[in-house]
């Protein structure tokens, strides 16, 4: 993830992906495969498949608390604070996208940790 910069400032983490590419090549490599590799080309088609449906939302909010922990906050991601600390380590930030992912992290702090291994 990276900043766009100041033409939306309220956009400025995007998520970049290539799973789709990285799926489609393991895909073509699956379809030519010989026996002996195809049990490893179809689970490491399954991580990216898992990777590639983490919803953006969710990404974003695990940017959030790194850049937080990076800061040594524990606290709740949601918070005043916690705001204030993503805003000084990421400057270009506006306070609504920090408001807004913050809220993003938080609610994948509450949400169970079902579906992970």
């Amino acid at each position: 993830m990276f900043g766009t910069g100041r033409a939306r400032r309220e956009e400025i983490v995007i998520v970049l992906r290539d799973s789709e590419e990285a799926g489609a090549l393991l895909r073509d490599a699956l379809s030519t495969a010989p026996d002996e590799e195809r049990p490893g080309l179809e689970r490491a088609l399954a991580v990216v498949e898992r990777a590639a449906a983490v919803p953006d939302a969710e990404l974003r909010g695990r940017w959030v608390r790194q850049r937080l922990s990076a800061a040594g906050y524990e606290g709740p991601a949601d918070s005043v604070e916690a705001i204030r600390i993503l805003r000084r380590a990421e400057p270009g930030l506006s306070l609504l996208s920090a408001v807004t992912y913050s809220k993003e992290a938080a609610a994948g702090e509450a949400a169970p940790a079902a579906g992970r291994e």
